[in-house]
């Protein structure tokens, strides 16, 4: 077992190699997008340009200032769901390399049913990406378990399927990065909506209150800022629900193609060994 602790650096490093690229510190985008959401609604939404001498709303923009302080933290919640499916729509395009991730998958087969294990890599070495950089770590391992005369069988098909779960683990946490906080997002918009639209008509029902004609300013300003709120926190949950989703797909064929490649080079061992 000491010969092959060397042998173990070469593959992990070409895992590293095509980790998806991504924001490491998604605070930074947090905090990024909270101080371009406050600019927002203090210098457009509250510009006086956008209200009459009365105060009152005169497009939407206005109306948007009316809903109060609980909207730049809303507005913080929807630009950093934003920027975060774009981040990564980006790293899971890198991840999944150049070309047909299927076709590639089928090519690798292809090769390892005519033994061509320098093909299957040089077929990995144009694909890049996760499932490649997975596959080529578990044939660097084949090649060495091939010329390996110490180990059994069975202990050669153990270290394969040992190299294909270590290199799949050297990659998923990339390919999840982020993607808990779109999960967050996803519930933590639409409470921070409804608690914008609670205070909002706690503001409507006070205006009502009062002795007299209701005050018809206060009135509006409250249903403006429930309203508003409530629309936020609805866009904000359902971009985060949608995105969070659409990329909880995307991994999991990755995650396929990982395993049925993985699956390939190990019962290929077995046959021909």
């Amino acid at each position: 077992m000491e010969a092959q602790k060397p042998t173990a650096k070469p593959a992990a490093k070409a895992g590293k190699k095509s980790n998806a690229p991504g924001i490491k510190n998604a605070a930074w985008v947090i905090v990024i997008c909270a101080i371009i959401a406050v600019c927002l609604f203090i210098f457009w939404f509250g510009a006086d340009m956008h209200f009459d001498e009365d105060g009152h709303p005169q497009n939407l923009w206005g109306t948007i200032y009316k809903g109060g302080f609980i909207v730049p933290v809303l507005q913080t919640l929807f630009l950093t769901v934003i920027v975060l499916a774009v981040e990564r729509w980006i790293a899971l395009n890198s991840a999944k390399g150049k070309g047909n991730v299927a076709k590639f998958v089928a090519d690798v087969k292809a090769c390892l049913e005519r033994k061509d294990i320098a093909g299957a890599r040089a077929l990995c070495a144009k694909q890049r990406g996760t499932v490649a950089a997975v596959v080529d770590s578990a044939l660097i391992r084949y090649e060495e378990m091939d010329t390996n005369t110490v180990l059994t069988k069975e202990q050669k098909i153990a270290t394969l399927q040992k190299q294909v779960e270590e290199a799949t683990a050297l990659e998923m946490p990339t390919l999840q990065q982020n993607l808990p906080i779109l999960a967050t997002m996803t519930t933590l918009g639409t409470l921070v909506g409804l608690l914008g639209t609670v205070m909002g008509m706690i503001k409507s029902f006070q205006a009502l209150s009062q002795s007299g004609a209701p005050d018809s300013t206060e009135l509006s300003t409250g249903i403006s800022e429930a309203l508003i709120n409530t629309a936020f926190g609805i866009a904000t949950g359902a971009f985060a629900v949608i995105f969070y989703n659409y990329y909880t797909n995307k991994i999991d064929n990755l995650t396929y193609a990982i395993d049925e490649i993985g699956f390939s080079i190990v019962q290929t061992f077995a046959a021909t060994h």
